[in-house]
């Protein structure tokens, strides 16, 4: 997963320059240094990491419990709380709405059906696609959930995870083949995960449906794991087509990064 910019600091955030309410910023600050820590931390531990004194954050934490924001455990620790849920799925819908300006530029350029993917638990969801000019109905589509080892977004997404944890994602979630192609063992998956991290961006080679070939990159420093990527016949979607395609994807992947990264999302 991406690490939030409350990682980047041992030093709490200074008041913002553009006149921003400081308790807000402070309360989002713990917030993304919660979700850091994984989801669970104490308030000692925030203390250090911010810099911020403990009255401070027992202040602040105390409010955002009263919100629903964070819970209080029984052994005193504090967790993120179940309202964050409803925001973060609204939130990943948007997400899907910023990247389609995006998505339409690969397919301009590209000529393919161009696609956007989350990570969300041991599952990818498509969360936004704009489709090729070419008729051609492939199995990728808004809201519709896979296994990351037979596609090419779950390859880009899964390539910078530590090794341990990619076994045990495949050890829950199994590996069936949805063809002939799609890999099926733990270590020719890492194998393939080794080669996106050589080279830069993944493939899906006929894995998750005969006749398609995907290409895909990560989105770097999205505000969760995620992926685009352009999909279309085999035999469009060669090795001389990948090459002039990677610098596509990768360019827009890096333009819509600093797009998410900016107050207001554009094209």
């Amino acid at each position: 997963m991406p690490t939030s910019s409350a990682s980047t600091t041992d030093a709490a955030k200074p008041p913002s320059a553009g006149g921003g309410v400081q308790s807000l910023e402070r309360a989002f600050d713990l917030l993304e240094r919660m979700a850091d820590a994984g989801g669970e931390v104490g308030l000692s531990e925030l203390s250090v990491s911010s810099g911020l004194p403990l009255p401070t954050i027992h202040r602040l934490m105390r409010t955002l419990v009263a919100c629903g924001y964070v819970r209080q455990q029984t052994n005193r620790r504090y967790a993120l709380g179940p309202r964050l849920i409803r925001l973060g799925e609204s939130a990943s819908r948007l997400l899907g709405t910023w990247a389609r300006p995006y998505l339409a530029r690969l397919v301009e350029e590209t000529g393919e059906t161009a696609n956007m993917a989350l990570l969300d638990g041991d599952e990818i969801v498509y969360v936004a696609q704009v489709p090729s000019k070419h008729s051609m109905r492939m199995f990728t589509e808004v809201g519709r959930r896979v296994l990351p080892h037979s596609t090419g977004v779950g390859k880009a997404l899964l390539a910078h995870i530590p090794a341990d944890e990619v076994r045990a994602l495949l050890a829950r979630t199994g590996m069936p083949a949805a063809t002939e192609k799609t890999i099926t063992t733990p270590d020719a998956f890492l194998a393939a995960l080794d080669e996106v991290r050589r080279s830069g961006y993944a493939v899906d080679d006929n894995e998750q449906e005969i006749g398609v070939r995907c290409l895909a990159v990560p989105v770097p420093d999205a505000p969760t794991a995620a992926a685009i990527s352009i999909s279309g016949p085999a035999g469009r979607v060669t090795e001389e087509a990948t090459e002039r395609i990677v610098p596509v994807l990768q360019q827009v992947a890096a333009e819509l990064s600093q797009a998410l990264a900016s107050s207001g999302p554009a094209a």
